[in-house]
């Protein structure tokens, strides 16, 4: 399984980068706002800085609602970066612009997903990713987890190539849960991903085996 960022913080993105297992960084307008940055030229001068830091797909969104705008948006994100992925919402002109860019070879990231058949749907229009929000689903009382069940059995089934990117994670057993279901990918905040590192016995061993040596060194 893939790990992915999810934020347009520069700081958390080369600390996540620095651990050697960053493999991409997904962002979206609330992300960028949260960091203050504004104004197009300054939205496309920070994507162009993450992809400066991580060589791997960097998801990018569009805000255009219609066929037309987000196409126009969609061919603009691509050309900043070969690793820009175009992150296109849930809707019916967004999953006939998902058909249009996997046509012209531009990849995808069908954004916004909580249901087995809207990812079915981008599924068949050639998404490269789907991104079901899992803690979203959570907050509403539905298992986000079953989601990414019925999604990976449906993929399997007819042997869609659209990669699972599991969204809106929010802790660390998100990733562990997301794993076992069959995951592709996660996205999550910086503070999951260092929740992996945690374990109340590694502590406890090393605090063992560091006293252990200092003893053998008196």
């Amino acid at each position: 399984m893939k790990f992915f960022i999810d934020t347009a913080n520069i700081d958390q993105i080369k600390q996540a980068q620095s651990l050697g297992i960053l493999d991409g960084v997904t962002t979206n307008p609330s992300l960028m706002a949260k960091e203050g940055i504004k104004g197009e030229a300054n939205i496309r001068n920070h994507y162009k800085k993450i992809c400066e830091i991580v060589n791997g797909p960097v998801s990018a969104e569009v805000i255009s609602t219609d066929f037309e705008g987000i196409v126009r948006e969609g061919e603009s994100l691509a050309e900043i970066d070969p690793n820009i992925v175009i992150k296109v919402p849930m809707i019916p002109d967004g999953v006939r612009a998902i058909k249009y860019f996997s046509e012209k070879g531009l990849k995808t990231n069908c954004t916004l997903v909580f249901s087995a058949g809207q990812a079915l749907l981008a599924a068949k229009a050639g998404a490269t990713y789907v991104s079901p929000f899992i803690g979203r689903l959570d907050d509403v009382s539905y298992d986000g987890m079953e989601l990414i069940h019925q999604i990976r059995m449906i993929y399997d089934n007819y042997g869609y190539e659209t990669l699972i990117l599991a969204a809106s994670v929010r802790h660390t057993l998100h990733i562990i849960k997301c794993a076992e279901a069959g995951a592709d990918v996660m996205t999550g905040p910086l503070s999951s991903i260092m929740g992996l590192f945690n374990h109340p016995l590694t502590d406890i061993g090393l605090k063992k085996f560091l006293e252990d040596f200092q003893k053998s060194q008196q």
